[in-house]
């Protein structure tokens, strides 16, 4: 009854509004084919819109991990291809699904290549996108992974170290003789909260053998709910961050800058790097890690 008071387009708009979670959910069963026809449908009725444009990534994505790469290839050149198209239209940054789309666009293509055995031509790949979009936000994203296919066993790049919270942090140059791990992390992130205890726990085991922690941050612009705030006010709200869910690594330095997220392409939060005594990254990781995968990797170290 309540759909008949419902206008037909708008209508058309409620049916597709879960797109990308319909793709998604396909994906997951590596139900490529009924991806496919979703995305069809959709585009018959709606058009090329970011939305349809992330769902289509997600079938690039999907094939990725299935070692489909012939299918991820191509939906990756396709979301590329039409994201471009949208480009005439509208900055990247005007829309916040368009980003999601192109970035990960861009990232599969550079994958299949690593995959298939081209590991430099992905990173000179990634190197040329990286140069087109730079003044955008998925800079960050490209540079993470130019670092996944070559920033292990390379010296790890140096940190803006000007403005921080907790310890004074030293230059990475200084702490040679030391394993270091990197904790780069969001006040926004639950992830990030959850790792919080995990980096406690490391801190403490390996304090006999010298171990640093660094805790790099960025301001992001907004606060709790979304709500928009002047730097200076969201360092002070990152620091409450701090005392409430990182209480045990209030001793950490945390340095707080963006350049130290595009540099290290930390688009992705927690990201965990490893350095080694000698100040060569071993391990350059995107995402949660657990106690025991993050004690294995600092034992490799030795």
């Amino acid at each position: 009854m309540l759909l008949k008071l419902i206008p037909a387009g708008l209508l058309a708009v409620v049916a597709w509004a879960n797109v990308i979670n319909d793709v998604r959910e396909a994906v997951a069963h590596n139900n490529f084919t009924f991806g496919d026809s979703i995305i069809q449908k959709y585009r018959s009725s709606q058009g090329v819109t970011p939305e349809m444009l992330v769902a289509l990534s997600w079938l690039g994505r999907g094939a990725l991990a299935a070692k489909q790469f012939d299918k991820a290839d191509s939906y990756a050149k396709e979301t590329y291809q039409m994201a471009t198209e949208e480009l005439k239209k509208r900055p990247l940054d005007a829309d916040g699904e368009l980003p999601i789309a192109l970035g990960a666009a861009i990232e599969v293509e550079a994958q299949v290549m690593a995959a298939r055995g081209d590991r430099i031509g992905a990173v000179t790949y990634l190197r040329a996108e990286r140069v087109k979009y730079a003044a955008t936000s998925i800079r960050t994203r490209i540079q993470k992974n130019i670092n996944l296919l070559s920033l292990e066993g390379k010296l790890a790049p140096a940190l803006d170290e000007h403005e921080f919270l907790g310890a004074t942090p030293r230059p990475l140059a200084l702490l040679k003789g030391k394993p270091v791990v990197l904790f780069f992390w969001a006040h926004w992130c639950g992830d990030c909260k959850q790792e919080a205890p995990i980096l406690a726990e490391i801190e403490k085991e390996y304090a006999a053998k010298g171990l640093i922690v660094v805790a790099p941050t960025q301001r992001y612009g907004y606060v709790a709910r979304g709500e928009e705030a002047a730097p200076a006010d969201e360092t002070k709200y990152i620091d409450e961050v701090r005392h409430k869910y990182y209480s045990d690594l209030l001793n950490v330095p945390a340095p707080i800058s963006e350049d130290n997220f595009k540099k290290y392409g930390a688009s992705t939060t927690p990201t965990v790097v490893l350095i080694d005594r000698q100040g060569v990254v071993r391990l350059y990781h995107p995402g949660t890690m657990t106690l025991e995968e993050l004690r294995a990797a600092l034992n490799r170290l030795g």
